[in-house]
């Protein structure tokens, strides 16, 4: 492989090994919406492409990631097929993957099941009622899943909400805590601590451990958080898994 610098290669995007069986394949070295449509459209046409020996894909914010099987005679001719589907197409302007669906969460904003969305709002310099109406008229990808089971990372906010973590972990928010932090948001698959602000709380299990398919959500998916009266989120509870949650298909 050329090295990073080498100027016969554009600077993206860029490809780079990890460890013995692992290629990283990043589109931009920060999170940029173009960036993320990119790796999704690349890990779609990876996995579309079957290259013998490799054995698992995945993304995350600005990369595609895949693991070869080192033992298998196939992979020597990975990182060759890797770069000539590099070049294939302008994968910025590439469509998103297909099979993504849009969800509708209801979400409870505030009082004490979310206490920091007046201190959010007031790092992002709205009111409440701003802040709440800002999110929920939002439409937002997720952009990859991590740091637990099924979790996914959501974005981009509008600017206002490119506000810093928080200086010390709050001890635990609740499975389906949703919280902020530079203009992303994270909706909790399992109870944790976080240095992320805790807004709005929904009941929606996004990490099902018992079901078929584990994780509910899938990067480029989209979401619209919907709010909810406080009156309502017992109901919420009792509807299961979901939530409340509706979804529909994305052409």
């Amino acid at each position: 492989m050329s090295p990073a610098g080498d100027s016969e290669e554009p600077a993206w995007p860029r490809l780079r090994t990890l460890g013995v069986d692992g290629y990283l394949v990043s589109f931009g070295d920060r999170l940029s919406d173009r960036a993320n449509r990119a790796a999704l459209a690349f890990r779609a046409a990876l996995d579309k492409a079957a290259l013998a020996g490799v054995e698992e894909t995945s993304t995350s914010l600005a990369s595609a990631y895949l693991r070869v099987d080192p033992a298998s005679d196939a992979t020597e001719g990975v990182e060759s097929a890797l770069r000539r589907l590099m070049r294939d197409r302008d994968w910025y302007a590439a469509q998103l993957p297909e099979g993504r669906r849009l969800w509708r969460i209801p979400t409870l904003f505030g009082t004490e099941r979310a206490p920091q969305l007046g201190e959010a709002a007031a790092a992002a310099g709205l009111s409440e009622a701003e802040a709440i109406a800002s999110i929920t008229a939002s439409r937002l990808r997720v952009q990859t899943i991590g740091f637990a089971p099924g979790q996914p990372y959501l974005g981009e906010l509008a600017p206002e909400w490119d506000i810093p973590r928080q200086t010390e972990l709050t001890a635990g928010v609740p499975v389906g805590a949703l919280t902020v932090a530079i203009r992303q948001l994270v909706l909790f698959a399992v109870a944790a601590p976080t240095g992320w602000r805790h807004i709005g709380q929904t009941a929606f299990r996004a990490f099902r451990p018992e079901a078929e398919t584990p994780f509910v959500l899938n990067p480029g998916d989209e979401v619209i958080f919907e709010a909810a009266p406080p009156e309502a989120y017992p109901d919420l509870e009792a509807r299961g898994p979901d939530g409340g949650a509706t979804s529909e298909p994305l052409s």
